[in-house]
């Protein structure tokens, strides 16, 4: 009789090896270098212990436990990108499907996911979601290899595990253009100064849409700072100084764009009048309750967790195949939000 409370750690720990040594020998991983004689003592402490072969590989392969497993890295403790779990939740229970949720950090180490991951996987989880609260490229838990998983919000530096993301090349351009439609000729960025996709995406998106309009580009109207309000804020007194001053701004984020509307007001500067701000994000509690309240870009965090809960569901039940998505990000847009802080700029000063 199969004892139930033995789990994969367990096996781990009695065959001397990784949680990532079980997961592959038990899930039958065809590419995993393990060899003959850990495959053996690894199946034997599986026996020894009582851990039962529909506890890892008929559960995932055949069985259907109805059950997804979700580790958010800190999803759950941020209210905006929070959006991507109701995303998830909402398609996994239109599709017969519950959601198992486990808290994660991003500085959390290779172990830890990897145990993460072994949790639910003695939960008999059918597959895996994995959500970043940012977009980033990460290295995925070893112990994902080989099972139906879903990258959130974040890209596989490996391109093995299927992924979606936004859109932040079309979304920066969205908004830029959105300051080149009301007439705004010199334009400035706040950006982010983070090694981190957004980063590099927005800037070259602002950059090629001045391209485009017939606009040079000048590198003293991007100014760097930590996204985050004070970030903004300092940036923003640098950029907005009276000799060099631009007529509309792009903010990296919401939250950036709070630190500057603080800045223009102490400059003496009325938004939208004198100066014009875009950001984004969309984060709510910011967007709508800054004033005049705040023209912004959204990211599509609900849709992105329902996509990847739809395609992960479809993968479970045999209907499609993930590794068709390994390779490159399925990328989703990211829509305007058209609100209060962007004024046409009149045309004598065009």
């Amino acid at each position: 009789m199969t004892n139930r409370s033995v789990g994969i750690k367990d096996v781990a720990a009695e065959a001397g090896v990784s949680v990532t040594t079980v997961s592959h020998v038990l899930n039958d991983v065809a590419y995993a270098r393990v060899g003959a004689r850990t495959r053996e003592r690894v199946q034997e402490a599986a026996h020894r212990l009582g851990y039962g072969p529909n506890r890892l590989a008929q559960a995932l392969r055949t069985q259907r436990s109805g059950m997804i497993g979700f580790i958010s890295e800190e999803i759950a403790t941020t209210p905006h990108a929070g959006r991507i779990i109701l995303g998830s939740e909402e398609t996994a229970k239109r599709r017969g499907y519950n959601i198992m949720i486990i808290n994660s950090t991003s500085t959390s180490s290779q172990e830890s996911k990897e145990s993460q991951v072994a949790d639910l996987l003695d939960r008999q989880v059918d597959g895996i979601l994995y959500a970043t609260m940012y977009h980033r490229k990460l290295a995925v838990p070893k112990n994902l290899a080989g099972l139906p998983a879903v990258l959130v919000d974040s890209e596989d530096i490996s391109n093995t595990v299927s992924s979606v993301i936004p859109d932040e090349v079309g979304g920066a351009r969205s908004a830029v253009q959105t300051l080149i439609d009301a007439g705004h000729t010199r334009i400035g960025m706040l950006n982010n100064t983070d090694d981190v996709p957004a980063t590099h995406s927005r800037l070259r998106a602002f950059k090629e849409t001045l391209a485009d309009a017939g606009l040079p580009f000048h590198e003293e109207l991007v100014q760097s700072e930590h996204s985050e309000m004070p970030g903004g804020y300092q940036a923003a007194l640098r950029l907005l100084k009276p000799e060099s001053r631009p007529t509309a701004v792009f903010c990296y984020n919401d939250r950036m764009a709070m630190g500057a509307y603080r800045a223009a007001a102490e400059l003496g500067l009325r938004i939208p009048e004198d100066i014009s701000f875009v950001g984004f994000d969309n984060q709510e509690l910011i967007a709508e309750n800054l004033y005049p309240a705040l023209t912004t870009v959204a990211l599509p965090h609900y849709e992105m967790g329902a996509w990847a809960t739809e395609n992960l569901i479809d993968a479970i039940e045999g209907k499609s195949d993930l590794q068709l998505f390994a390779t490159h990000p399925t990328v989703l847009p990211c829509p305007m939000v058209l609100r209060d802080s962007v004024a046409s700029l009149p045309k004598d000063l065009r």
